[in-house]
């Protein structure tokens, strides 16, 4: 009983902290999204009024909506996907191994700024790489202003952010990866098992709960994803690339709309819930 309390004792400071700045300011901005606000003056109750209008009568909000959910979803194919491969590859062992690790983890340390300025001078019509490299294999009519046309200047920027982001996913499986007992592997091929029904029947049973931390990690950062975009296009062309957060962060900051910006910041923690409890629950429930 006395080990029991001690416990509790020495998780109180943490627990304390973690209400503090995580559950507190979270609470707050869920009981501002019911108001009318801008930051000065005295608040309006409006009830569900912000909910209503954003998802009725706001435009730009339904297209950052959109926007994060098929960035969700290309997070969770692509990243994912290329993560795994490059953790396959780089877990055999050949000469270099640990040079390649930290070739593909190197971007994953640099900021989205430093990210979306390298990407955005690729992308630069007429004097970026992309363009110059068209050119060079014979293939100049293709070149096009990738981050001024509407239909593709958000899928332009999540290339860059692919770049960026594989490496952390990536570490996740090769540890995944190591962990795997090899006796697995050899007593399935003593049993005529080949390579794809390795990977199906022991590869990803086995790494199971890396793909419930690397889906949950994967989500959270799509549902925040601002400082690319706003480096790369700033939202355009045409609001054709805004975003939950950038959205918020303009209503909040530039409009003073502190209620609206709030109510965004609502919808992003119900969709990321939405999407990674049942997910987690699924996978990580007893067979």
């Amino acid at each position: 009983m006395k080990k029991t309390k001690s416990r509790y004792l020495f998780m109180m400071p943490a627990l304390l902290i973690y209400c503090m700045i995580v559950i507190g300011p979270a609470l707050y901005s869920v009981s501002l999204s019911f108001f009318k606000w801008n930051g000065l003056g005295e608040k309006t109750f409006v009830g569900l009024k912000n909910y209503v209008n954003l998802f009725t009568k706001d435009v730009v909000f339904q297209t950052a909506l959109k926007n994060n959910l098929i960035w969700i979803a290309l997070t969770v194919i692509f990243t994912t996907t290329v993560a795994l491969a490059l953790a396959m590859v780089l877990n055999r062992h050949f000469k270099g191994r640990v040079v390649y690790r930290a070739i593909f983890y190197f971007p994953y340390m640099l900021s989205w700024v430093v990210v979306g300025i390298i990407w955005k001078w690729i992308y630069n019509p007429g004097m970026g790489f992309l363009d110059e490299f068209l050119k060079m294999i014979g293939l100049e009519h293709l070149n096009i202003t990738w981050l001024s046309d509407p239909k593709i200047a958000l899928y332009c920027i999540f290339i860059a952010a692919l770049w960026q982001g594989v490496g952390q996913p990536m570490l996740y499986f090769l540890a995944g990866l190591q962990a795997i007992p090899q006796e697995l592997y050899e007593a399935a091929k003593v049993d005529g098992a080949g390579k794809i029904s390795l990977f199906i029947h022991i590869t990803i049973p086995q790494l199971k709960e890396t793909f419930v931390i690397v889906f949950a990690t994967l989500v959270i950062a799509a549902m925040k994803v601002y400082d690319v975009i706003y480096v790369m296009t700033g939202g355009g062309p045409a609001n054709s690339t805004q975003t939950l957060a950038s959205y918020m962060y303009s209503q909040t900051f530039s409009y003073s709309n502190l209620g609206t910006g709030s109510t965004v910041a609502t919808i992003m923690m119900a969709v990321m819930m939405v999407i990674i409890i049942p997910y987690v629950l699924f996978t990580t429930k007893e067979d």
